[in-house]
């Protein structure tokens, strides 16, 4: 294998240089990578403070196979969200955002909750979203999943993070809920909810309201849907018809995941950067339905 050569050790140096900071309005990022713009919006959070520490490190650890081609830009809610705020309003905040930190549109790719924030962006706000991934995420969530997140925001409000953490990690795995994924969540409920702030109550109900099947013909965005056929807040199908009901949605499921699985499978970021950059990268000029695509790998 021959030496690294010099501009390519430059790029890779380059790529793992992490900046912090917020963008006008508040809303926290973590930038990092070089290339084209690719804004990721993470899924829940306990708060909306600026990434520090293992968070900070996980995150860009999740993400850094995508710096090297890209300039990626985490970016998260404002802390002080308005109670009554709904996804229309958090998108709002990410268009106004985004028209002041880039030129035009760019790449957004969300994930659980985060995708729910990137679909209702690229509705509500084409002209800033160039293409759109969404990984294990849809146009709502799964009727037992609601269900779920309603006792975990009831469990937070109370002051009880283990017990919060409990009820999410019962549909989070591969399988039927278990006691395994339950004292999982119990053992991480302090570093899942033990610093929550009245946001993730807001989040939660937003997501709670959140459908935007009615209007996924109105998506421009060329979208790559990827999601784990064993979903516990997203049933396929929900994958299924948001890839369908997108005039250029492609779909990838992965057999035998669930959600967290999905969003961590080692298949995931070289699909991500196949949409994004391969020989079939589709931009917003791509004409409609002649682009789809569905698998299960």
């Amino acid at each position: 294998m021959p030496p690294m050569t010099e501009t390519k050790k430059a790029t890779d140096a380059h790529s793992q240089v992490r900046r912090t900071g917020t963008l006008l309005g508040g809303m926290p990022y973590l930038r990092f990578g070089a290339g084209t713009p690719l804004v990721a919006i993470p899924g829940l959070l306990q708060n909306y403070e600026p990434a520090v520490g293992l968070e900070r490190m996980f995150a860009a650890q999740m993400l850094m196979p995508l710096a090297t081609r890209h300039r990626v830009l985490r970016l998260t809610p404002h802390a002080g969200l308005d109670p009554n705020a709904g996804m229309a309003d958090i998108a709002r905040d990410y268009a106004d955002a985004l028209r002041l930190e880039f030129p035009g549109p760019v790449d957004v790719m969300g994930t659980s909750t985060g995708g729910s924030m990137a679909l209702q962006l690229a509705a509500d706000h084409p002209d800033v979203v160039q293409r759109l991934i969404l990984v294990s995420a849809a146009y709502a969530m799964g009727p037992n999943a609601r269900k779920v997140m309603r006792r975990v925001a009831e469990e937070v409000l109370a002051g009880r993070p283990r017990q919060a953490s409990r009820e999410m990690f019962r549909i989070s795995g591969d399988n039927s809920p278990s006691r395994l994924a339950a004292g999982m969540g119990w053992l991480l409920g302090p570093m899942m909810f033990g610093r929550s702030s009245p946001d993730l109550i807001t989040t939660i109900r937003a997501d709670d309201a959140f459908n935007l099947r009615g209007r996924l013909g109105e998506i421009e965005a060329p979208t790559l849907v990827i999601g784990g056929d064993r979903d516990g807040f997203y049933p396929p199908d929900l994958f299924r018809d948001t890839a369908a009901l997108i005039p250029n949605g492609r779909l990838i499921l992965y057999p035998g995941k669930g959600h967290l699985a999905a969003s961590t499978d080692p298949r995931l970021m070289p699909d991500v950067l196949e949409f994004l950059d391969g020989p079939g990268a589709a931009g917003r000029g791509a004409a409609g339905r002649a682009g789809k695509r569905s698998s299960s790998l």
